[in-house]
């Protein structure tokens, strides 16, 4: 159950949240760290 909401919250994460991947770490502003960290978070628990 928690693996397929996870593997689901990160198919939604894909088509609406913005690719940070390709930026700088140190140049991102608190809310697009946010925003990379809540997606490596959906998509560790999604690995599982």
């Amino acid at each position: 159950m928690k693996k397929s909401f996870f593997k689901l919250l990160n198919t939604v994460n894909k088509k609406l949240l913005p690719k940070l991947s390709d930026k700088d770490p140190n140049s991102l502003t608190k809310i697009q760290k946010g925003i990379l960290a809540y997606r490596y978070f959906v998509l560790v628990n999604s690995l599982d």
